[in-house]
Parts: structure tokens; sequence; C-alpha cells
């Protein structure tokens, strides 16, 4: 085009600044914009229109997001920014275009390491009506419903999917040339090999990095600002940032959004891994690591990524091979000797930022640390809305749904859930399958599409990868399964499903929720049994842990067990703890004295990690007991165990209820009156009433073992045999207990620190109930 025409265009042309699109609608060909820069034009939404900007592309035009309208931004997702050469931020020009249908269009793989054999068929569907230009990287796609969208435009993204993945192509070449579209008529051909494209972005963007806008932002201005404009800091005086540290549970995504930094600020892009680097000769290792950085010099603006960066740089006082010392001060050299404008920035990526040496922690070295944090709900959405773009899924997926199920996953936990769920639907179809023959017919392609089940069956086997340890099977016990504690089980819809449910009306009101329940109360009553029903009906995590499994003969292993807990928890958050027999754990101290010194530290510990300088934010520990006396009283105390919730017999409406659970599949006989046997179970808790059905059922088949029901003559023998666990006086001494817990804990804490003399808790005790 020639320069005065190329003036004229750009004078119809609207200037737009880019940002950047949702992820699910990434890979698919869009650009959203104003309605004034529509009527600008003179285009309506499903037109195509060029974009200019290094470099031009096209796209269709649909309307922007609400939050947009009225600002002058076009959303461009990762790929069509690569198209224009522009990133986030930038300026391009916009203008109504023409486009003709393609006679003839070649695909090939964007990824070197990828081979693609197939028929052009598949792509024909997928790219259908899709606006086209040579040198475009271009991605296939799921039946992604976009939202906001009129119907004759979302029929355009309809096209049944390629494959299970998304899968990122160059547009080779068109015939005829400039901006075209595939129509029935066009001959579409896919080569195998890898075909260069623009640069290295057809492999990552930030596209597909989900759950970490606020990162991104981060890494943004400390990384992309100073690469792509270092006059910026000239002016201002200042030196640009040399170094960023993400540290973040392993799976977070910490290399992959490295590697998007560099593909959306077109830098070069230089990775270091710690065995790579040492070498066995003397200074064989510093020599390796002087190289990379020479090399990243030499290609600016460039970004050096040393991932695993405490393998290489691990502290030196705790370190005793000289080599790895060596290494660590050739790094703090490299690093303080990059020149101010040498336009080189250092990420760096580890799990455990603690084991760095403190000299690369300070300003000049890392300027900043970025915690790259476990996703929320809204993150792992957008997670799994990148993991399942290119994947057909059925009617009744609902991501959203899936999002809030699986708390504490990372990254790669939802990547390999997703994973799971397209191997379950490839099973379906094998049975269908020749294995001899070469291709898989299109016909069964066709029906392949992932279903909610899938996914519900993955789930199953996928845990979050930060539980691996101490994850429990999440408890398949509800509500409804419990009967005759309705006022425990009440304190704890409240104090554990609303808060980790709706965190949103605490913050509100201005008040923290609970932090702990001590559940109390005789043998049997069922307090196990609720602490597993809220776990499941607040869909939190579940670590449920046994005294034996935290109590070491190891001096100090026993209270980095309990951290460690409470590390995860805090990681995989909303999660539930729960301790069985916690008087076991956390006896009071200076009870006895020939206690055994752990158990001391263990409180103590526990002490400090419910209360401590940590938030324990979405973590609640229930904690079960019978021998609520033994418990050491500074746990008692509000901001650690809150509530104290008395677990006792059921009443006989209770026992009734029970004994429906335990019937519900149990054929009785016409003449049985539960709410008679009830009657008759006076004091009885649930284990006991389990009991009663067990030998009713026993009766039964004693009497005939083809017996077809139970009748009341069973359960009368049964109730005969059995016997109520918890007497009169245990019941008596359990109700006395509920209103003095609190008073006698803080007795005993007076005592413990001094306040009272050692025989005056059992004098006042006296005066009160003699």
């Amino acid at each position: 085009m020639a320069e005065g025409e190329d003036a004229a265009v750009l004078d119809k042309a609207v200037k737009l600044q880019v940002a950047a699109a949702r992820q699910e609608e990434s890979g698919q060909g869009i650009a959203r914009m104003p309605k004034k820069a529509l009527a600008a034009l003179g285009v309506t939404e499903g037109d195509v229109v060029q974009i200019v900007g290094k470099r031009s592309t096209a796209a269709r035009v649909v309307l922007a997001y609400a939050e947009d309208e009225g600002l002058d931004v076009i959303r461009l997702d990762g790929l069509q920014r690569a198209n224009a050469e522009v990133g986030s931020g930038d300026h391009v020009h916009v203008e109504k275009a023409e486009s003709r249908p393609a006679q003839r269009v070649i695909f090939a793989p964007a990824q070197r390491e990828m081979r693609l054999q197939g028929p052009g068929q598949a792509l024909k569907r997928n790219f259908f009506l899709r606006p086209l230009v040579a040198g475009d990287l271009v991605a296939t796609t799921g039946q992604t419903q976009i939202r906001d969208m009129p119907p004759q435009v979302q029929r355009m993204f309809n096209a049944p999917a390629f494959a299970l993945t998304q899968i990122r192509l160059t547009v080779v070449s068109t015939v005829p040339k400039g901006i075209v579209h595939i129509d029935e008529n066009t001959e579409v051909e896919l080569r195998e090999e890898f075909e260069e494209a623009r640069g290295s972005r057809g492999d990552v963007n930030y596209d597909d990095v989900g759950g970490m806008g606020d990162t991104i932002r981060q890494l943004r201005e400390m990384v992309e600002l100073p690469l792509r404009y270092p006059e910026l800091f000239t002016r201002l005086g200042v030196d640009p940032p040399k170094g960023v540290l993400l540290h973040g549970p392993p799976g977070t995504g910490k290399t992959r959004l490295a590697r998007a930094v560099a593909n959306e600020s077109e830098a070069s892009f230089f990775t270091i891994n710690g065995p790579e680097i040492m070498g066995s000769a003397y200074g064989e290792s510093e020599r390796r690591l002087r190289e990379v950085f020479e090399e990243a010099e030499k290609a600016s603006p460039s970004i050096v990524f040393i991932d695993e960066i405490d393998s290489i740089a691990p502290k030196r006082s705790g370190t005793p091979g000289e080599a790895e010392k060596r290494l660590v001060a050739q790094l703090l050299t490299l690093m303080d000797g990059l020149h101010s404008r040498s336009n080189i920035v250092v990420i760096a990526a580890t799990n455990r930022p603690d084991a760095i040496d403190e000299a690369l922690r300070r300003p000049g070295r890392f300027d900043r640390e970025i915690v790259v944090g476990v996703p929320d709900q809204k993150g792992r959405r957008e997670i799994l809305g990148i993991h399942t773009r290119g994947m057909p899924l059925a009617e009744g997926v609902d991501l959203d749904e899936l999002a809030r199920t699986t708390h504490g996953f990372v990254g790669a936990d939802l990547g390999a859930l997703a994973r799971e769920a397209a191997m379950d639907a490839v099973r379906r179809i094998m049975p269908e399958l020749d294995l001899e023959a070469q291709t898989i017919p299109v016909e069964v392609l066709e029906k392949l599409n992932v279903t909610r089940d899938d996914f519900l069956s993955a789930l199953k086997r996928v845990q979050p990868s930060a539980m691996r340890e101490v994850m429990v099977q999440v408890p398949n016990v509800g509500w409804a399964d419990i009967g005759g504690a309705d006022e425990a089980q009440d304190l704890l819809k409240e104090g554990v499903e609303l808060p980790l449910r709706n965190p949103e009306a605490f913050r509100r009101l201005g008040i923290r929720p609970a932090k702990g329940f001590l559940l109390y109360g005789p043998p049997g009553t069922g307090k196990t049994l609720l602490a597993k029903a809220v776990a499941k009906e607040s869909e939190a995590n579940f670590i449920a842990i046994k005294s034996s499994d935290l109590l070491s003969k190891w001096y100090g292993e026993s209270e980095q067990q309990i951290a460690r807990l409470f590390q995860r928890a805090r990681q995989v958050a909303p999660c539930v703890i729960f301790i069985d027999e916690i008087d076991s754990l956390v006896p009071a101290r200076g009870s006895s004295g020939n206690e055994p010194q752990v158990t001391a530290r263990v409180v103590n510990t526990i002490l400090a990690e419910m209360d401590g300088m940590e938030e324990l934010s979405s973590v609640v520990l229930i904690g079960a007991t019978n021998r609520p006396g033994l418990v050491d009283p500074a746990l008692l105390r509000p901001g650690r165990l809150d509530e104290l919730i008395y677990v006792g017999t059921p009443d006989a409406k209770g026992r009734e209820q029970i004994l429906k659970i335990h019937t519900g599949k149990m054929p009785l006989a016409k003449e049985v009156d539960l709410t008679e046997i009830a009657a008759k179970a006076e004091r009885f808790t649930g284990a006991d009433l389990e009991d009663v059905v067990r030998r009713a059922g026993m009766n039964a088949i004693r009497r005939s073992p083809l017996a077809k029901s139970v009748t009341a003559e069973d359960f009368a023998e049964a109730l005969k045999a059995s016997r109520a666990t918890v007497s009169v006086e245990m019941e008596a001494d359990y109700l006395k207990m509920k209103g003095e817990l609190k008073k006698r804990a803080a007795e005993v804490t007076a005592q413990q620190i001094g306040f009272l003399a050692p025989g005056m808790v059992e004098s006042t005790r006296d005066k009160k109930h003699g």
C-alpha cells in the first residue's frame, strides 16, 4: 500500500488501547470494542476488522463488556496481541476490512515438540468463517459458549472441537493473500512439522495463566516496564528493578508465569536449572553461570529465569560444600554487577524461600518477592476454563460447581483433574476403537465428549497436592444421617458452615468467625459423626488426625508435625482439622508431676498456632473428647476453642429419629412402633440404639434364616439384652460440667500461673457443690 493510501486508511481508523480479554475467550478470534467505536467504523457485531499494531491482523468484532462501555479499549486475547505484535497498554489502529473466501489455507503446528496428523476437514469446521492472515497464530477451540453475544454471531463459534486440548497453529499461507476466511469450498491442509511463528508466543501467554491477576499486574510493572520502556527509569533518575523472586507452593504456576511474561514482553528468555549449572571441575559451575548472563546481555532485552533457586543458592551458613558457596557468591556478584541499563531482569522461582541465602533477598538483587499462592474460587474457575478450553464438554458440566468443590487445588492439580476426566471419556469409547486401524473414524470422534460424571469420578482420584500426606477422603455422612443432636448441629452449622460458605457476612459486621470447637459428652453420642457431617456439608477439605500421628519420640519432632499440619491447612483453606480424643494430645499442663515433657510442648505449639501471629483464616479446629476435664484449660478460652458443645444423650424424639436412620434399610413388620421402642430406651446413646437395631436383626435371623422382616418381639428381646452405657450419675456429672467447664478452666489457669494456691481450686469447688 502506498504511503498516501496508508494515511487515508488510518484517517478512517479508530485508535484504541489494548487490554486483555477474558480467559475463556482465548483463541476465539474476536475483538471486543465499545459501541461508539463500532459506530465510528460503520460496522456491526460479527463484521471483520483489521487491527494494525507493529503488524496487521484481523478479527470479528463483538460488543465490549458492560464495564468497558465508554472506555477507548479493545479487548484482544494473547494470540491476537502476538499477531499484532502489541502488549496490553499499547495502542492500535482499527479499521473496517473485507474478508474474502479462501481457495486454500495451509496450517502447521506452532510448537516445536508437536507433530500433527489428520485430515483438514476437522480444522475446516473449527475455523469456519474465522478471519485469517498468513503468519497469524490461531488456536482450535471447544464448544465454548461466549457470553454477551448475539445468536447469529455465536453460531460461528460453535464448531465441534478438534481435540481434547487447545492446539496452537500457524497460518503458513493463504490463497488469495490478505484477510481471508474458510468456507465450504476452501481446501485446508495441515502440515506435520513446526513452522516458525511470532517468536515463542505460540507457547505461553497471559491467557494461559489463570487465577493470578494481581500477581501478573505486579510482575508486569517489575519486568515489562523496565524491558520495554527503559527511558522511563532514566527520566526518573532511578535504576530499574533487577530481580523478582516468585515463591509459593509447588504447582501454582511460577515457571509458567515467568514464560508468559517473557513472551508478552518480547524479551529473550534464558533458563537456568540448578543441576545443569553444576560442573565437576573447579570453577566450572561459576563459568557456566557467567556465560548465561553474558549471552543474556548480548540478546537484551532479556529475562534470565532461575528455576528452583534454592538448589543453587542455598544459605551459605548451612552448606558444608565449598562449590555451593562459590556459586552463591558468583550469583550475588552477577546480580550486583548488572549495569543499570543493561536491560536484563532476573526472575527466580522457589517453593522454599527460607532456604535461599539471605544476601540475595535484598533490594538491588531481588527487589520484590511475589507470593504465588493457592488460587481462590474465582481463580480456580479461570484455571478450569483454560484447561477445558479445547474440550468438548457435555451439557451438564458446570465449571462453577467444580471450582466451588476443589478447595486447595493448585493449577497443576486442576490440570490433572481435566486430564483424568478426559481419560474417563476416552475409556468409554475404547470398545469402539479398532486398535489395528491407524486412524479413528470421524463419527467416533464426534461422539467423544466429557461429562459431569467424568469430572466427579476424576475428583475421587485427584487430591490437592499440598495435602497428599494428610488427605482424608471427604466423609459421606451428612446432617440427614444424624439424629438427636439438634442443638449441637445448629451450633456447628452457625460456627463452621456459615463462615466457610458466607465469609462476606462476617466481614460486613466486623466480627471474626469461631476458630475452634470442642465436642464433649458421654461415649457413643455421635461426636465424631458430627465432625464428619460438618466437613461434608461445608464442602471444606477435611484433615482427621490421631494423636499417635503427631507424637514422636524425637525431641522437637512433634511440634514440627503440628506446625506443618496447620501450615498445610492454611494452604488448602477452607479446611476442617479434626482431632479425635483430643484429651490425649493436649492434657492439662502441670496436672501431674510425672507428665511427659512432650505433651506440654505439644500444648504450647497448638496454643501458639491457634492464637499466634499467623492468622487462621478459613481453618477450623474441631476436637472431640469424653473427658473434657483433662483438656488443658488454656485451650478452652475464646480465640482458641471458642465453642464448647455438649453432645448428650438424646431425648425420646431424638432416639426415635436415630432409630429411623438405623432402620432405614431394614424391612420392619407392621406392628413395630419406633416411638414405643424409643420411650423404653431411656438414656440410650446413638451407639446403644444402633446396637439395639443390630441385635433385633440378629434375633430375626436366629428365628429363621429366611425371615423377611423384623418384628416387635425381636426388638423387645434386643432391648432386654442391651443396656444404656450412660448411667444416671454419669449423665448428672456431665450436665454439672456443662455449666462449669469455662469457670473450672479459669480456676485451673489461675492456679497454673500462681494466683491460687494448689489446694484452693478443690476447696472453692467443694463450697459450690457441697
